[in-house]
């Protein structure tokens, strides 16, 4: 898009974040600093360290309050300007035409004074690029502006910012929303687990800190005499069947908050349009002109329960954790056949890329995923023995991590099983993956370059890996332990002419 599209009315003078976000900032900044303030008061009573733990907390508001009060943005020629701080004055900007996302979230703290933050995305992948480099961040506007610069900066149109106002949303055609249903996949994503590890760490970390010895705490220690008197077996089974009742609980809370009122949409000018959230609400907008290709990912549990998630692959979506993919998410785990329609329906296609047979790899890809896999397991159970040995761990952990040789064998084996590759129109398709199997279909005209690689156990077995360079996403996508001949050959196909050159040469010799 060219900023030549950009109404003259879209010029903006200089704009402050909400005066709001003042009642907000140093309430946060005050909670941010309580570990340091609590922990000064404690360890330095009578010595005068309290204060160091007040000037700290002082310090980090006034930054916070002068970052609000300092922070000042506009929309001017043919590119958007963001300048703060009091001391150390920083400013960016950014041309429109290299706005790739922008996304809308709104926190309980936002919510509060019906304020979003708008993070606008620029779609760089460069080396040593910093956390927050490729992308720009108005933390305080109004609901309102927060859907006039989304207009502006994707659509170039400008939205009346009239008071008693608000400008109606552009037309949309909706793709997918959520089904209460949906709900039954929570478990299966173990994310939960997460929740109760860090809670668990938090727990020890304290007690650890505070010198609590469970021994000390009555309930604990009248747990500990009852598990004394209690058969092994039993405790293991009781102890795996409340973690498991805990973590789907979890699981299942953390889906609705994430994933209530999910909607994706397209819009009449070409953008997809995602909202979801409970707490924190969330809307980000991906142009389809930026749309590199989707991602389906199966973890383990979730694909046999029969279910996945989809993710996009567009310039300026970091990649996140939990497979959020920087807010690229386009489908929460669902269905996997509803995964699959809607993937058509945002590549434009008539069916899914990632649903078509793949090519194989060869046997001696089997081989690597065995030895990898059982190897590790074999190599910890030598570890564990050594120790044991030594008298400083039990036997039975040894022999614990011997019998998992049977499932590190199967996950080996599935491994492989998922390995595989193909051209379809123009998409090149790749899966990999067992615990977490991923499938990406990425359109060939964004591919940047080729690059071929292997270790010295891949020239062994005469294997090679593939990387596709593309500007989104990871920043590039792998075929894994592809036949020599094979991998060469589907480079060649999915960037026409890159490889040519190299192919002749290693003719002539």
């Amino acid at each position: 898009m060219s900023t030549e599209a950009l109404p003259d009315a879209a010029v903006d003078h200089w704009h402050r974040l909400d005066r709001r976000m003042l009642l907000i900032r140093p309430v946060l900044d005050v909670v941010k600093s309580l570990p340091v303030l609590i922990g000064t008061v404690l360890l330095g009573r009578g010595n005068g360290w309290e204060w160091i733990g007040l000037g700290v907390t002082a310090l980090t508001v006034f930054v916070g309050v002068s970052h609000v009060l300092t922070s000042r943005y506009r929309i001017a020629d043919g590119q958007v300007e963001w300048s703060t701080g009091l001391l150390l004055r920083k400013h960016r900007a950014i041309p429109l035409d290299r706005i790739r996302t922008v996304d809308v979230t709104s926190e309980p703290k936002h919510r509060l004074f019906s304020l979003s933050a708008v993070r606008i995305g620029t779609g760089r992948h460069s080396l040593g690029q910093g956390a927050g480099d490729d992308q720009l961040v108005l933390d305080a506007v109004s609901e309102t502006e927060a859907h006039r610069l989304r207009t502006v900066l994707l659509h170039r149109k400008e939205v009346s910012t009239g008071s008693d106002a608000e400008a109606a949303p552009p037309p949309e055609q909706v793709v997918a929303e959520v089904d209460r249903k949906w709900v039954r996949y929570a478990p299966f994503t173990l994310s939960g687990l997460a929740v109760v590890g860090a809670v668990f760490a938090a727990v020890w970390h304290f007690a650890h800190q505070l010198n609590i010895d469970p021994e000390n705490v009555g309930p604990l220690r009248d747990l500990m005499d009852d598990l004394a008197n209690t058969a092994v077996w039993l405790i293991v089974v009781v102890a795996a069947v409340a973690l498991l009742v805990v973590v789907s609980l979890l699981s299942v809370g953390g889906y609705l908050l994430s994933f209530w009122n999910f909607k994706l949409t397209r819009e009449t000018e070409g953008t997809l349009h995602i909202r979801r959230g409970l707490v924190t609400t969330r809307s980000v907008s991906i142009e389809e002109d930026r749309l590199r290709g989707v991602e389906v990912k199966e973890t383990l549990p979730l694909r046999i329960a029969g279910g996945a998630r989809l993710t996009a692959i567009a310039g300026g979506l970091r990649e996140g954790k939990g497979g959020d993919k920087g807010g690229g998410l386009l489908l929460p785990p669902a269905p996997v056949g509803r995964v699959h329609e809607v993937a058509a329906e945002v590549l434009r296609e008539n069916f899914d890329p990632a649903t078509v047979p793949l090519n194989r790899h060869p046997r001696r890809a089997l081989t690597r995923r065995l030895t990898r896999a059982v190897g590790g397991v074999l190599f910890l159970a030598a570890v564990l023995f050594g120790l044991s040995w030594i008298d400083f761990l039990p036997s039975w952990m040894w022999q614990v991590a011997l019998g998992l040789v049977p499932f590190a064998a199967l996950v080996g084996w599935d491994r492989y099983r998922n390995l595989g590759h193909a051209i379809v129109g123009r998409y090149l398709v790749s899966r990999s993956g067992s615990l977490a199997r991923e499938t990406v279909a990425i359109r060939r005209e964004g591919i940047t370059g080729m690059v071929v690689s292997r270790s010295f156990f891949q020239r062994r077995a005469g294997l090679i890996t593939v990387t596709a360079p593309i500007a989104a996403g990871t920043g590039g996508y792998r075929v894994v332990d592809v036949g020599e001949s094979a991998g060469l050959a589907m480079a060649e196909q999915a960037a026409p002419g890159l490889l040519t050159p190299f192919l002749r040469r290693e003719t002539q010799r």
